[in-house]
């Protein structure tokens, strides 16, 4: 007998609410085998491969790419074997989010239903892992037989809701006909640049695909498009949270600045002699910031309600920009790690962060951030913290500046620096002695090593 398992928007980490299906990688009734990728599912931050835990076949696809759902909502329906449509029809009108309540307090009641010859439930006490009380409350009000009726709570244990869909005449579903496709082609895209090349005619043979090899991705399509007035693109998920969180942190958080410039030159000649593989000026910055926030910890902290949390080691996180927003990678520990191993981790978290295979712990937390604009020209700005963080470090690119030096003026490689804090938690003081600290590191380079 074909067994029918609705496939549902998964939940990774507390936060997530909603996800975005980026793309179906198995087509609708194809077969597919144990540990193959079914969709790639966009969250805040990162994109997710969903892998098949066995070997089974979509019957029907609900979701479409390029949507977002709330966690829980019904994608497609899985089968381990043909199934009929009409069954499928069923379970997709039943379908009830798990996680949803059993029952609303202010919930209409059931419909009324005309006396039947199925005989009352036998008012007997029922066990409570297979029934919820008030699923066997609701049971005991009506003449319905609920013997053979199928559970969709845990280990499928019958639910309010369930009593309630089974005490309704059932729907008639609102069929929308087949998934929707294209033509096929041997090139490599996704389905929404195939949609959008269909619509205009557009040849994939002939687009150069920027995506993971070289796959054609819909901006590309969109680039080979004839101007016709501005490009309207939606919001991807993560830029939408980029924007929430980002004036959520500028309305709530009153924010203070601190800028000071500082000397590069002796850094940036010790950086020269190293030989072999040298590590970026952003390495160097890592390093002095996580020994700055550990010589002043009032700087190294986050910020919950009411409550300031102060930390013995320095989790920096550094800003990396990737073609659907920004991500915060978090260099752990960076105040015990050398130049060298900070180099190493920030090259694999940069790696990951652009091609959206960062674990959720590697980029949520962290005691502080940095973000550095210079390889961009940028000379100075300021950053938006980074809740629940404390305080953020922007950086500028270095330019010649005259400066004092033993008494004589002296053109040099000049860093500007700024540092956002947040007043709740931060004293001007604070600030003042972090960024001396900061200043003396980077201009005596040898105390990084």
């Amino acid at each position: 007998m074909t067994k029918l398992t609705p496939f549902t928007m998964p939940k990774w980490g507390i936060e997530m609410t909603e996800g975005t299906i980026a793309e179906w990688m198995v087509a609708e009734n194809a077969p597919y085998t144990k540990g193959t990728i079914l969709t790639l599912i966009e969250t805040d931050k990162i994109t997710n491969e969903v892998e098949a835990e066995s070997d089974a076949r979509l019957v029907r696809i609900i979701a479409k790419a390029g949507e977002t759902y709330p966690v829980g909502a019904l994608l497609a329906i899985m089968a381990d074997g043909e199934a009929e449509a009409a069954k499928i029809d069923e379970i997709i009108a039943r379908f009830h989010p798990v996680d949803a309540p059993e029952q609303a307090e202010n919930a209409p009641p059931p419909p009324a239903k005309s006396p039947e010859t199925t005989p009352k439930n036998p008012e007997k006490p029922r066990d409570s892992s297979k029934i919820s009380p008030s699923a066997w409350q609701k049971a005991q009000e009506s003449t319905l037989n609920i013997d053979s009726l199928p559970g969709s709570g845990k280990n499928g244990r019958l639910t309010a809701q369930d009593i309630e869909q089974a005490l309704r005449a059932p729907a008639k579903p609102a069929l929308t006909g087949p998934y929707p496709s294209t033509p096929d082609s041997p090139a490599w895209a996704t389905p929404i640049a195939r949609r959008l090349a269909h619509i205009h005619d557009i040849a994939l043979e002939s687009i150069a695909g920027s995506g993971a090899r070289g796959r054609i991705r819909a901006a590309d399509v969109l680039a080979v498009l004839p101007a016709s007035g501005p490009a309207i693109l939606p919001m991807s998920s993560m830029r939408r949270t980029i924007a929430r969180r980002l004036t959520e942190a500028k309305a709530n958080i009153p924010h203070f600045y601190v800028r000071r410039r500082v000397r590069a030159d002796r850094l940036l000649a010790q950086r020269t002699e190293i030989k072999g593989k040298k590590p970026s000026i952003n390495d160097y910055l890592i390093k002095a910031c996580a020994l700055a926030l550990i010589e002043v910890p009032e700087v190294n902290i986050q910020v919950h309600g009411t409550d300031i949390h102060r930390f013995s080691q320095a989790d920096v996180a550094v800003a990396v920009a990737t073609e659907k927003g920004l991500v915060t990678p978090i260099v752990t520990s960076a105040n015990t790690r050398s130049i060298f191993e900070i180099a190493e981790i920030m090259q694999d978290l940069a790696t990951r962060a652009r091609t959206g295979k960062l674990a959720l712990e590697e980029f949520s937390g962290g005691s502080f951030s940095l973000s550095n604009l210079g390889s961009f020209g940028v000379e100075q700005f300021d950053a938006i913290i980074n809740p629940p963080q404390g305080a953020i470090l922007a950086i500028g690119t270095a330019r010649p500046e005259p400066i004092e030096d033993t008494g004589a003026i002296r053109i040099v490689p000049v860093l500007h620096l700024s540092l956002s804090a947040d007043h709740r938690a931060i004293d001007g003081a604070d600030a003042g002695r972090f960024m001396a600290a900061l200043a003396r590191l980077l201009e005596s380079p040898n105390l990084l090593i």
